[in-house]
Order: structure tokens, then sequence, then C-alpha cells
């Protein structure tokens, strides 16, 4: 009786391993940009939707007023009664930040949407309108984007002095002349389309070719262009409170939290590093949330 057992051969065992491997999942370079796209919107989404909802309610879940004086110890550390330490008067940190949040979001939000506006609105009726007046509407606003944003901030705060209404409308005029250039370049290009020259000859007006024909096909890359306007209106307007030329007290906006609480940096005190901290998320999450948008209508054009 013969008990010797077959041996499986090296090529069987090679060929079933082979067959096993190309039953893996591969994951394509282009499926792989995809995963870090999602990724990447939804960490920019939950921040900036965070802070907008900061701005929106953190008042109301303040612990205290923005002003009160809550405590002895300057410079305090966290505690149960202080989530986020205390100021260098003795104000407590969190309630200062949820209510101060509403200045910094809410100012950068309406000054982008206005430059925009002001911007893109011009863009696209410039390049309806006759070459000569066009040309003059171009080069007050070439003369406007060469002028640094902070300087032109500069200069209006000490001819008019510091307000609110000021610093949007500095805001306005150092951005909006970027817009205008990006909402030009894009008109000019859609209003020389079929389409927009059929709707010239049934006699449509300016303000309706502009509106319906041209707006709707740049949409995207302006909204694109207003996310970024609102990254620099952030950092423009923090800048400016840091100098002590922005929102003055008794209100304060996260940039002049972090400018009165500064002699605290030396300890490492809350007071400093967590307004800091509150404008890099802030400008970070809008960033991740702009690029993957932007990337993903790339992508969607390939």
């Amino acid at each position: 009786m013969n008990n010797t057992k077959a041996i499986p051969s090296a090529k069987g065992n090679t060929h079933q391993h082979a067959m096993a491997g190309s039953r893996l999942p591969i994951t394509s370079p282009k499926q792989r940009n995809r995963s870090r796209l999602q990724l990447t919107r939804w960490i920019g989404l939950g921040l900036f939707s965070f802070w907008l909802l900061v701005a929106m309610f953190g008042p109301l879940f303040a612990p205290y007023p923005m002003g009160a004086f809550v405590s002895d110890q300057i410079y305090g550390g966290a505690s149960a009664a202080h989530l986020l330490g205390t100021d260098y008067m003795g104000r407590d940190m969190l309630s200062r930040i949820l209510t101060g949040a509403r200045y910094t979001v809410g100012l950068a939000l309406v000054a982008a949407l206005l430059s925009t506006l002001v911007g893109a609105g011009f863009g696209m009726l410039t390049v309806l309108l006759p070459h000569w007046l066009e040309e003059s509407i171009r080069r007050i606003f070439d003369t406007l984007i060469s002028i640094p944003s902070k300087m032109m901030a500069l200069v209006m705060v000490s001819a008019f002095g510091t307000s609110i209404p000021l610093l949007i409308l500095a805001a306005v005029l150092s951005y909006a002349p970027g817009s205008f250039r990006i909402a030009h370049s894009l008109a000019k290009n859609l209003a020389t389309l079929e389409y927009v020259q059929v709707a010239r000859t049934r006699g449509e007006g300016r303000l309706y070719i502009a509106a319906v024909e041209i707006f709707p096909n740049m949409i995207q890359p302006v909204l694109t262009d207003m996310g970024m306007r609102f990254v620099f209106i952030v950092l423009l307007l923090s800048g400016m409170s840091f100098l002590g030329l922005g929102v003055q007290p008794p209100v304060a906006d996260l940039g002049s939290l972090v400018r009165e609480n500064i002699g605290g940096l030396s300890q490492g005190a809350l007071a400093v590093i967590a307004p800091a901290l509150a404008i890099g998320s802030l400008t970070v999450g809008a960033n991740l949330l702009i690029d993957s948008l932007s990337n993903s209508r790339d992508n969607q054009k390939e």
C-alpha cells in the first residue's frame, strides 16, 4: 500500500498566490487624491463652520460679560471657573474670545462680500462698455491694486481715525481691485462666446447679459476668490488690531486680544496663545476648504 502523499508543485503555489494577490483592491492615484481632497474638505468645513457658529451664537454661551473683572489673578491658567484662563486684567478669556470672534469673522465676511460685489460687478460690466470707458475703469483699479493693503489701511486710519465702517472701507478698497482683475479676465473670455453674441444680437441690455449670460458661468471661481479675500481680510484686520488701529475698546476682536495680552507671552499664558490659535485655525480652515473646492472643480473639468 502506497502511503506517499502528493506534494503540490511550487509552480502551482505560485499561480495560486498570484491569483489571490490579483483579487486585492488596488487604489489608483486618482482615488487616493480624491480621498485626500475629501478629508481636507471636511477638516476645512469643520473649522470654518465652527468659527462661523461661534461668531453667530458665541456671545450667548459666554459664561461672563466680555468686560467683567472676574478674577484677582492675571494671566491665570485654565481652571474649572475659567477654561481658557484670565487675561492681563483678570477677565475671562473664553468669554472674550466667544465675543471677539464675532467682530473678526463678521467684519471679514462683510468686507469680503462687498469686495467681491464691487470687483466682480465692475469686472463683468466693463467688458460690455465702450473701449475707452473700459480702459478708464481698468486704470483706476490698477492704481488701487498697486497700493499695499496695510499701507492703504494705515493711511486711511491716520487721516480719518479708526472706526468699524472705515476698517471695512479700507479692506474693500484694498481687495476689490484683485477681485476686479479676476472677474474681468473671466468675463472677457465669456463675452466672446456665441451665446453672448446671440444675446447682443437680440438687443438684450448690458445688465441682462452680465447677470444672466455671463455671471452664472463664472460664479464658482468668483466664490473661490471671495474665500481667498476673506482670509486676507482676516489677517489685515487682525494685524491692524494688533497695532492698536483696529477694533477699539470696550469691544475687541481676536487681533486685539493678542495685542493686549502680549505681555504674557514670556509666561506662556493662554491669554495670548488662545486668540492666536483661534486666528490660525480660522484661516487654515478657510484655506483648506477653498483649496479642496478649487481642486474638485479642476478634477471635474478633467
